[in-house]
């Protein structure tokens, strides 16, 4: 099977589904373009702040949530917290600009699947998103 799908309960191919949380509106149209133009991944919303994560995570029950540690409202930390309690199938992979490795660790341990600076490679995005799906599968 190729990395860039998984297989449901049923075993039939997947397109991974994704949700974008960050509150910069450009930020989240980039991350959305990359993985819209990535084999097998499709970002099927978007949220500009923690809480809409955790809700549209909850509504639309993504394989993977892009998600920025430094929102409004619900910060990235409690809504990846909130979203690995009630969504058990969905990752979080976080993306910060920040480099503080406390925040970092806080994120992993709320339960995000990985966590990326904003200034890695495209591919890098890609591939977390990818590998974060294969272990909800």
């Amino acid at each position: 099977m190729s990395p860039d799908v998984h297989r449901s309960g049923s075993g039939r191919r997947r397109i991974v589904e994704v949700l974008i949380a960050d509150d910069h509106a450009q930020v989240r149209a980039g991350v959305r373009e990359l993985l819209a133009s990535s084999d097998g991944i499709r970002p099927i919303g978007a949220a500009s702040n923690g809480e809409q994560a955790w809700e549209l995570a909850n509504e639309l029950r993504p394989d993977v949530v892009v998600m920025d540690i430094s929102m409004p409202v619900l910060d990235g930390i409690e809504a990846t917290r909130r979203i690995v309690r009630s969504c058990p199938g969905t990752r979080v992979v976080v993306l910060t600009a920040l480099r503080d490795r406390e925040r970092i660790a806080r994120a992993l341990a709320a339960g995000a699947a990985d966590c990326l600076l904003k200034d890695e490679p495209p591919e890098a995005i890609v591939a977390a998103v990818r590998s974060a799906a294969a272990e909800a599968a």
